[in-house]
């Protein structure tokens, strides 16, 4: 935005027909962009911007989501869900619902919270630890380094089972705090320790 004020040459006399208006231009002012501030940690988990995660001091976007990533978190969703509320499980399914790591503020893009875990007033801004299960499916813009780098944040932070899913590749790798294991399109995955019971097969979930 660009401010400009106009100032006559002489407010004594009457300006003369040819006489024009001097312009006196100030400088620009830009409002500072939230990506990249950096706030302390508690700040954010407190009063959280959203679709931003705090990473390493810094408000970071959550970015790069397309069709495909779009579908396979909502199918995996809706997956959980189902089978939660039919188990008799209870606890909540989320997305994209804050929660504190050792090292960070995560927006896992699907997550389940086991009952004995959920607040009693049935509502928070972040969940105080990572979430007992959680899953991440990759973008485009994602690398797997920094992806199972994150999954490895998750299990040292209280979560106890991660689960990685890679819509173009259509793969689902799983750890719950041992190893990973290996789910290609043609088989079915399970979950390891969280929400006992629950299997789909990997091309429900990455059609």
């Amino acid at each position: 935005m660009t401010v400009t004020t106009i100032s006559p040459k002489n407010t004594d006399k009457k300006l003369e027909p040819e006489s024009q208006p001097k312009l006196e231009v100030i400088a620009e002012i830009h409002p500072e962009p939230e990506q990249g501030k950096v706030i302390p940690l508690e700040e954010f988990l407190v009063k959280p911007a959203d679709r931003m995660e705090w990473v390493d001091g810094n408000l970071v976007e959550k970015t790069g989501m397309t069709f495909k990533h779009g579908l396979a978190q909502v199918n995996l969703a809706t997956s959980w869900k189902t089978y939660k509320n039919s188990s008799g499980q209870r606890g909540e399914v989320v997305t994209e619902v804050l929660c504190r790591t050792s090292k960070q503020g995560r927006r896992p893009d699907v997550a389940y919270i086991t009952p004995e875990l959920l607040p009693e007033s049935g509502n928070f801004t972040a969940f105080s630890q990572s979430f007992p299960l959680i899953a991440e499916v990759a973008s485009p813009e994602d690398s797997g380094e920094e992806l199972f780098a994150k999954a490895q944040e998750y299990l040292e932070s209280g979560c106890l089972e991660v689960w990685l899913l890679f819509p173009e590749a259509r793969l689902i790798f799983v750890n719950a705090g041992q190893r990973w294991l290996l789910f290609n399109a043609d088989e079915v995955v399970n979950t390891q320790t969280v929400l006992a019971g629950f299997s789909v097969a990997v091309s429900e979930l990455l059609a």
